[in-house]
């Protein structure tokens, strides 16, 4: 009877072990848990452009007989704003920001000068890590011719249009397509081409 008792805990015994070698070897591992440490969906985006082009809106002469003409897609201008990332989606990249843009001439005893304050929202796909091509829209406001006392000031309707950039490390070339519209309802086209640096702050590893 006691040698009958012993072999029965002696077989128990060894199933259980094996069973239990069974279980461990088919249990399955813990999902991976994504490192999200280093990721911040909201960055500050710093940018300016020099650009030039357009309909002529004022023309200065100087003494001299020379004459340099104002026109409505010329300026410098500096942007602040912010790019948002998607996590999913790395490539994709939205960028808002609020600028003012200003061109004046070289006359050294009046200040005229074409300012406005443009506001730019567009989506940005990394093609490569340094290349990005980025199209969306630009709203101008403000817009504002001053002859400082030399001639009648401009004020345009503000205006909407569409702008398009290729940009490699921080560098680019942006076009954009934008019109003009006076207190006359004189039309003027402010069309575009921009050389174009910024970048978002902090940086990306």
């Amino acid at each position: 009877m006691k040698r009958f008792l012993l072999l029965s805990f002696l077989g128990l015994g060894c199933y259980y072990n094996a069973s239990a070698q069974e279980f461990d070897s088919t249990k399955v591992a813990p999902p991976m848990v994504e490192d999200v440490s280093d990721y911040k969906p909201v960055r500050f985006l710093l940018g300016a452009a020099f650009e030039f082009g357009g309909d002529e809106v004022g023309t200065v002469t100087f003494t001299n007989g020379d004459e340099q003409s104002i026109k409505a897609g010329q300026g410098i201008a500096v942007a602040v704003g912010a790019e948002f990332q998607f996590r999913k989606l790395e490539q994709l990249r939205l960028r808002a920001t609020v600028g003012y843009k200003y061109v004046t001439t070289a006359a050294d005893n009046a200040h005229i000068r074409l300012t406005r304050v443009p506001l730019h929202l567009t989506a940005n796909w990394m093609a490569t890590e340094k290349i990005r091509l980025g199209a969306g829209i630009v709203k101008h406001q403000a817009i504002k011719l001053n002859t400082d006392g030399l001639g009648e000031n401009m004020e345009f309707d503000g205006s909407t249009g569409a702008i398009f950039e290729f940009a490699y490390s921080g560098f680019g070339i942006s076009y954009t397509i934008m019109k003009y519209t006076d207190q006359a309802n004189n039309s003027y086209a402010a069309n575009a081409i921009g050389f174009t640096i910024s970048g978002v702050l902090p940086k990306r590893n």
